[in-house]
């Protein structure tokens, strides 16, 4: 009995030593890999490392273990290539900024209705001269002179005014609109009307235009682009910038780099531009104070019989940052032969 184990025991042996000299019938039977017999012996590292692109044994070792081409491959490789091509799109855009913001932009163009503003007192570059008129076109004259008059190309942010006055209810909303609408009538020049009154904001509201993110979204959040917030119009010159959404540390942002590097880009992005800040008062806002740090010029308008010297002289001494200060009286009453331009016209009057 001990001979015959033994020789059992013996063939046994000699069969495992026969088998152990054919490798290849064992990757026949299993054509994928056993992951859970992997082991740090040479062959199985010559493997793994023709996966990363090694020359060596260990690449026709791979090819051995998986005989046959991935079905697959080529249309993964379609997929990872239209990945690539939307990326190198949505980079393209980000790339164009400017280009994005114009097309937002019109689609975001919104119809004035001339007839309603007329009937609200306002000039339209469709009505005939009148008082009103004329007279904004002798301010906007100023204005335009000293944005694009030959000499004064050195001044900083010479096309950037300041509309404002020393409290409520002067009429320097009133005046901004309607020196923006004067100048769009120009033929060579484009205006861009910001209501910078952040805690009163009416810009949008009086010329019946719906608005959306602001100046003061652009400055607290780096994610929102200035262009986008651009609001075209039905007036071919005239484009809006609401003043978007409140915030507690409005004069803490305007008095920011960013904020000063969004003013210049303003002013220096297009150079038949004007553009207007619609301001609050100065006596109620430290807002006024510190946008004047950034304006070439000023327009502070003085309501006439009401607004007393003491405040027009504390009102400029605190936006006196900005150099060119035009004053403008407001709400005059002329009578007999102090009435001007429009009687001699013969076009009647407001």
């Amino acid at each position: 009995m001990t001979d015959k184990r033994e020789e059992k025991k013996a063939s046994l042996l000699e069969r495992a030593a026969e088998n152990l000299e054919k490798p290849s019938s064992l990757k026949q039977v299993s054509e994928k890999p056993d992951p859970s017999a992997l082991s740090t012996d040479a062959n199985t590292n010559d493997d793994l490392s023709s996966f990363r692109g090694l020359s060596g044994s260990g690449a026709k070792n791979a090819q051995q273990v998986s005989p046959q081409p991935d079905e697959n491959a080529d249309d993964a490789s379609d997929v990872d290539n239209d990945a690539v091509t939307k990326d190198k799109t949505a980079q393209k855009a980000e790339a164009d900024p400017q280009k994005s913001s114009n097309d937002q932009a019109k689609s975001k163009a919104q119809d004035i209705d001339l007839l309603a503003l007329r009937d609200a007192g306002f000039i339209t570059p469709d009505m005939p001269p009148n008082l009103m008129s004329e007279e904004f076109r002798i301010i906007k004259r100023s204005i335009l002179l000293n944005a694009f008059a030959k000499g004064n190309e050195d001044k900083k942010n010479s096309n950037i005014v300041l509309v404002t006055s020393s409290s409520p209810g002067e009429g320097k909303t009133f005046s901004a609109i309607n020196l923006a609408l004067s100048i769009a009538t120009e033929q060579d020049v484009t205006v861009l009307l910001v209501d910078a009154d952040f805690s009163k904001p009416e810009v949008l509201n009086r010329l019946g235009v719906a608005g959306g993110k602001g100046l003061m979204d652009a400055v607290a959040d780096k994610e929102v682009d200035l262009g986008d917030c651009l609001v075209r119009t039905s007036i071919p010159n005239l484009v809006l910038l609401p003043a978007g959404r409140q915030h507690n540390l409005t004069t803490e942002l305007l008095a920011s780099d960013r904020m000063e590097k969004m003013v210049n880009e303003l002013s220096s992005r297009y150079n038949d531009r004007i553009i207007i800040f619609d301001s609050p008062p100065v006596l109620a806002s430290s807002a006024a104070s510190v946008l004047a740090l950034y304006m070439g010029q000023t327009v502070f308008v003085i309501e006439a019989e009401k607004t007393t010297e003491p405040q027009i002289k504390e009102s400029l001494n605190m936006i006196s940052a900005c150099e060119n200060i035009n004053l403008v009286l407001n709400k005059t009453h002329y009578s007999g032969s102090n009435k001007k331009f429009a009687s001699y016209y013969g076009y009647g009057g407001r």
